[in-house]
């Protein structure tokens, strides 16, 4: 007889950086052979807590900076890249210092209006998830700009 616990789906644990333009838009992101975006952001290496781990991924990723950070919140949703798995990511409103470039695995950027990201293919976590509670969030100060 098997139980509910036979049937958990793996739990992809994640930190994702949210970096707006002067514009409010969301920098996104899609790694190289997959078809939809997401927050730059990655994996904990082991031991590592948030914030180091978030800014070595905007290093690698972006080549840039992470200055300032205030948490989001952690939100959970299907994984867009592991079939059968659910991803649970650690969201952070972040200020950067430098010029996102697509480095390490990012093959594309894209800039995204959070209200209307139109045709831009996005992960489930980003899309039913993040992009509301960044609308939501939009009418607090963004960080760097005090």
């Amino acid at each position: 007889m098997s139980s509910s616990r036979d049937f958990e789906p793996m739990i992809v644990e994640v930190v994702g950086a949210v970096i707006r333009d002067a514009a409010g838009r969301v920098l996104t992101v899609r790694k190289r052979g997959t078809a939809r975006f997401m927050l730059p952001g990655g994996k904990r290496e082991p031991g590592e807590d948030d914030l180091p781990a978030l800014a070595r991924e905007l290093r690698e990723e972006l080549g840039v900076a992470l200055v300032e950070a205030r948490t989001l919140g952690r939100f959970e949703a299907a994984a867009a890249n592991e079939p059968g798995a659910r991803v649970r990511s650690s969201a952070y409103l972040v200020a950067i210092d430098g010029t996102p470039q697509a480095g390490a695995e990012i093959e594309d950027l894209r800039w995204i209006d959070p209200a209307t990201p139109g045709r831009t293919p996005l992960a489930p976590l980003l899309d039913a998830a993040i992009l509301p509670a960044v609308i939501a969030a939009s009418t607090a100060t963004p960080p760097g700009s005090d």
